[in-house]
């Protein structure tokens, strides 16, 4: 997934500004890279509940960028953040992008992560299924 957060970051990163503390960019520069792979990630490994991906990260660089930029920004981010949605869909779903067998999402009472393998197409074991549940009508 790395490849996906770096592309974005290669595309915004020439017209990232700098800013009176920082006229060379760097640290803005920095906080995009950030908030790519901080996306990335989320999508990768919560994605089920990332809502708006393209939203929320657009949002985070939107203020390194100028007013003049933010909507190839926004055609970047898009783009990018659809070709890693499609990607993942392709992903196995009984295993992590690690190749490492799924576990249910919920801890015990002990506060150890519960062992069991998740329900297919769900993120809970049958023992805990009724977070999902609890989930969605929160939603």
């Amino acid at each position: 997934m790395y490849h996906f957060s770096r592309s974005i970051y290669r595309e915004l990163a020439p017209r990232v500004v700098g800013d009176d503390d920082d006229p060379s960019g760097i640290r803005n520069r920095q906080a995009v890279l950030e908030a790519c792979e901080a996306t990335i990630q989320r999508l990768t490994y919560d994605g089920r509940y990332f809502a708006r991906p393209a939203r929320w990260l657009f949002n985070e660089v939107r203020p390194y960028m100028r007013m003049n930029d933010q909507l190839y920004a926004w055609r970047v981010i898009e783009a990018n953040i659809n070709l890693a949605t499609k990607f993942l869909a392709q992903c196995p779903a009984g295993v992590d992008l690690d190749g490492r067998p799924r576990h249910c999402q919920a801890h015990t009472r002990e506060g150890e992560p519960c062992r069991r393998p998740p329900l297919p197409g769900h993120d809970f074991c049958p023992s805990h299924k009724h977070f999902e549940e609890f989930l969605a009508a929160a939603a």
